[in-house]
């Protein structure tokens, strides 16, 4: 049976790099494993010494694609990696990244995390013009804009490229003895900077003049794993360059107002990773307790929905002073299965993941918290679930704002026409999913709990608002249809 139950918005991807280290590949695998959570389709790294390349990718899970026999071939002290779910192109091997391509500038491989939203008329002018692609992947339209530019200087080529293009992207590249990093002038995607110490024994010129390695992740937890230090954020329009004298950083794009994922808080990011320079677990505590301020619960105890709604459910307990319980409890080792028992089992998907504990439960009261509703189906089978192993009450609290919008910046969601909250009010919801009550975190209440004084966060999922115009077209055509 496939995931069909699984009624979330799907990770992006994950990007990692390391320059000046003699194990690079190794480092790049366990910060891509790190980072699983941001992409399940496929893995890929690129390692180098400067002078030839070496690449491996494939289909699944970082821990299936690479053997140790693998990574013993990926020889070098820098490294490129990336773990993918795609949100554009096709869910193939030829699509796997790092993309490694051969053109007048070099040998290139680039990794991305992010989403152009003007890609499809890019790639149109390009083939028009005598380009030809190899994948079906918006990242390849940078390589091709890159192999066109009539700049000499690698980095000024690379700049003229990213002028030309829109929407989020956070990319990692390899080229030559050079590593380069670069986040779009928005900032949507994370882009995290660490330190490594080397070892004693690391081969000459295989290092930075400090003595340290230098590391880039999607995700601090990636660092974590490691050993390494957190150092910073790429900033958004910024280019970092990473070579035998130090890391060199310099602005490609105008400052332009900033727009990072609010969703990495709500969901997407660990919350032992800290995301555009804030700890995530403390901006899901912090919408918990702000939700337990704005929508009260006369109620028995909290009951999160693993693992998403932990963290809020966390600090709504703590606000509200009822006693958080893990009363609903989630098998970690459930793939994929095709087989169903002939008898039918209602919600059997959601019970395969999920399972109530009746102990807990019988009689009580309960708060049931998560982190959004996408299309309803999931949370409507939850909600019986918590009812068949119970629960007297069932009050739904989810830790964010109604879902009314597609994003256009690397997530993979549905249609804005399948999204539950686009059309329907929150009694239409809550009369769907079965609950006895339900409410959402308001924006502002969202807004504040993440720290976002300045407005520099992008909400266009619970507003509609786009802070790009060609994303603004696009759902405006596709509601036409």
């Amino acid at each position: 049976m496939d995931d069909q139950f699984d009624d979330k918005f799907h990770d992006e991807c994950g990007v990692f790099a390391i320059y000046g280290h003699p194990e690079a590949a190794k480092l790049a695998y366990l910060g891509l494993y790190a980072q699983q959570h941001r992409g399940q389709e496929s893995a890929g790294i690129v390692s180098g010494n400067g002078r030839k390349i070496y690449t491996h990718k494939g289909m699944g899970h970082v821990s299936e694609v690479f053997t140790e026999g693998v990574l013993k071939g990926l020889r070098g002290w820098l490294a490129i990696g990336h773990t993918r779910y795609s949100t554009a192109g096709d869910t193939v091997l030829l699509n796997a990244q790092p993309l490694t391509v051969g053109c007048n500038k070099g040998l290139i491989s680039v990794a991305h995390n992010g989403n152009l939203t003007n890609a499809r008329q890019l790639r149109k002018h390009l083939e028009e013009t005598g380009s030809i692609f190899q994948t079906t992947s918006d990242t390849e339209v940078i390589v091709h804009l890159l192999a066109r530019s009539a700049k000499k200087n690698f980095q000024e080529a690379l700049e003229e490229a990213l002028l030309q293009v829109e929407g989020a992207y956070s990319l990692v590249l390899l080229h030559g003895d050079q590593l380069y990093v670069v986040r779009d002038p928005r900032g949507f995607r994370p882009l995290a900077i660490g330190l490594l110490p080397r070892p004693e024994n690391a081969p000459s010129g295989s290092h930075s003049s400090n003595g340290e390695a230098y590391v880039f992740a999607s995700e601090t937890c990636a660092f974590d794993l490691i050993g390494a230090r957190y150092w910073g954020e790429v900033n958004p329009g910024e280019i970092v360059r990473v070579d035998s004298k130090g890391i060199h950083t310099s602005r490609f794009a105008a400052e332009t107002p900033h727009a990072f994922c609010i969703f990495e808080h709500v969901y997407f990011s660990r919350p032992d990773s800290q995301v555009f320079g804030r700890s995530v677990h403390r901006s899901r505590e912090g919408l918990g307790r702000r939700l337990a301020r704005e929508a009260p619960a006369d109620a028995d105890l909290v009951v999160p929905v693993p693992d998403s709604g932990v963290a809020a459910a966390i600090g709504y307990s703590a606000e509200s002073g009822l006693p958080f319980k893990f009363a609903l409890i989630r098998n970690h080792y459930v793939g994929r299965t095709f087989i169903e028992p002939e008898q039918n089992i209602r919600d059997f998907g959601v019970k395969l993941k999920l399972n109530p504990v009746r102990s807990l439960l019988e009689g009580q009261r309960v708060v049931l918290v998560d982190d959004s509703i996408v299309r309803g189906t999931t949370s409507r089978k939850i909600v019986r679930i918590m009812r068949e192993g119970g629960a007297r009450e069932v009050h739904v609290r989810i830790s964010c704002p109604p879902t009314i919008a597609s994003c256009f910046y690397g997530i993979d969601t549905p249609t804005q026409k399948e999204l539950i909250g686009w059309n329907h009010s929150v009694e239409d919801i809550r009369q769907y999913i079965g609950a006895d009550s339900l409410a959402y975190l308001s924006l502002d209440g969202l807004r504040q709990s993440v720290g976002d004084s300045e407005g520099e966060f992008c909400t266009a999922c619970y507003t509609g608002n786009y802070p790009t115009k060609l994303a603004t077209i696009q759902v405006e055509t596709s509601n036409r249809r």
